[in-house]
């Protein structure tokens, strides 16, 4: 009798450890490292505040959307007051074949052309809270984005790519017009210019800088002339810029 339970338990028991060995088992799934088109969307929705490019999207956190300043003007970010002395090479919505996709932003240059611009300040556009400042990718080059809040408190965000130097860190607060790093190349990728975007939104989300579809995309110059907030000569300080000194 005790031989005969002890075969029912020991067959029993390789049962459950077939059953164990033999059950379906999630795969293991590897982190992502890079996003480099659509195939990756995907991705977990995180962005590393390293600003390498191993996460796709980033939620701002309650105590960073409650950091957003408000903006009660808006500038172009390259040239002097108003954004003169530059051209917009490829302006928003653009179609460009040869990219595959409408052009997100705009590509802003001195009036030089080629690389007469390179190293030439970039301002931020409005008060706000730099929320990324890295480089998600070789093709974007140095690459900032600053959250804003505008007149009726919703969040936008502008972005400033292929820069050739940082000069602000994620998490510090910058008023409209102060200098926020230089024009670049994207590391040698094209000639000198500011991919300029402006987005509407409250998380990170780098993307690509030609599409089919716009997104949270607004077109740069009519946001900032519908934001200006006052008349074209009125350059009055930002009030930011006041509490900060």
């Amino acid at each position: 009798m005790a031989a005969r339970s002890s075969l029912i338990f020991l067959t029993a028991a390789a049962g459950m450890l077939g059953t164990a060995l033999w059950q379906d088992r999630p795969p293991v799934v590897p982190p992502i490292e890079a996003l480099t088109g659509f195939q990756d969307a995907d991705a977990p929705l995180m962005l590393p505040a390293d600003g390498q490019p191993r996460y796709r999207l980033h939620g701002f956190s309650a105590w960073q959307l409650a950091e957003i300043p408000a903006a009660t003007r808006f500038e172009s970010p390259l040239g002097s007051e108003h954004g003169a002395l530059t051209y917009n090479a490829q302006q928003f919505w653009e179609m460009n074949a040869d990219r595959g996709g409408h052009h997100t932003g705009d590509d802003l240059n001195g009036i030089g052309g080629r690389n007469t611009d390179l190293g030439d300040p970039v301002f931020a556009t409005a008060d706000g809270l730099v929320a990324f400042a890295g480089e998600p990718s070789p093709g974007w080059g140095k690459t900032i984005i600053v959250a804003h809040r505008d007149r009726e408190g919703r969040v936008l965000e502008s972005m400033y790519a292929h820069l050739d130097r940082i000069d602000v860190s994620a998490g510090g607060l910058v008023a409209r017009g102060a200098r926020i790093g230089t024009v670049g190349t994207a590391n040698g990728y094209y000639p000198a210019h500011l991919h300029f975007e402006m987005r509407r939104g409250d998380g990170i989300d780098v993307g690509s800088g030609y599409g089919m579809f716009p997104l949270n995309r607004l077109d740069p110059v009519k946001t900032i002339t519908e934001l200006a907030g006052n008349a074209p000569d009125d350059l009055a300080p930002s009030p930011l810029a006041t509490a900060l000194k």
